[in-house]
């Protein structure tokens, strides 16, 4: 019993020093002040911003389907775009949407949700699949890598299911094992496939983003 409070106690310390770190990183982080001053939901609007500039993602009109989505800050950058089209966001956790998004609560892949989505989207695919979905982080690098694969080939199956050929998909990847391999077999879907790194994702981060265009299955 004393080993296992002793294990506690390093425990809570451990963690309390990294969220004092994590605290720290967010005052200092530019991206974090400008959502704040701006009235984002969050830094990760800035993140979908530039991908778009760069990528030409979204534009009026579009039916997007958006992973990952709790707590809404693409949600409310994509709503801002596509004025007249359709967005169906999905997570397990709750979305800060406007009136006129679809919010599916639940995790994509379970039989339940995806029959919901399918309800929603009633034979009219997506022309963007966008994932933002992460694991929950571990700090064992192969096992938060193995999650994220999970998660990224859940989006391609996303994709799969409910993209319509010549769309796009965009996907939150950490660099690492097995990211070569699943590039690889999207470029046998896609027409384009690339990474790119926005600026508003740290520096430090093996965080990236696949963009793939013009769907076409396999």
């Amino acid at each position: 019993m004393a080993g296992s409070k002793s294990r506690g106690r390093r425990g809570g310390t451990s963690q309390s020093k990294s969220s004092a770190r994590w605290l720290a990183r967010q005052r200092r982080d530019p991206f974090t002040r400008k959502a704040a001053k701006e009235g984002r939901i969050s830094r990760a609007h800035f993140k979908l911003e530039e991908l778009d500039r760069r990528c030409r993602l979204l534009r009026p009109g579009l039916r997007v389907l958006e992973l990952g989505a709790a707590p809404g800050g693409w949600t409310q950058y994509i709503e801002e775009r596509i004025r007249g089209g359709l967005l169906i966001a999905c997570d397990f956790r709750p979305v800060s949407a406007g009136p006129d998004t679809v919010v599916v609560i639940g995790a994509c892949g379970e039989p339940e949700v995806d029959a919901e989505l399918d309800a929603v989207f009633d034979n009219n695919p997506a022309d963007l699949v966008l994932s933002d979905m992460a694991p929950n982080i571990s700090g064992i690098r192969a096992v938060d890598q193995a999650l994220c694969m999970e998660l990224a080939e859940l989006a391609e199956t996303a994709a799969d299911r409910w993209l319509k050929p010549g769309g796009q998909l965009v996907v939150k990847v950490f660099q690492g094992e097995g990211l070569d391999e699943w590039t690889r077999k999207l470029r046998k879907k896609f027409a384009s496939v690339r990474t790119v790194k926005p600026r508003a994702s740290r520096p430090d981060s093996r965080e990236v983003y696949v963009v793939a265009e013009r769907f076409h299955s396999s």
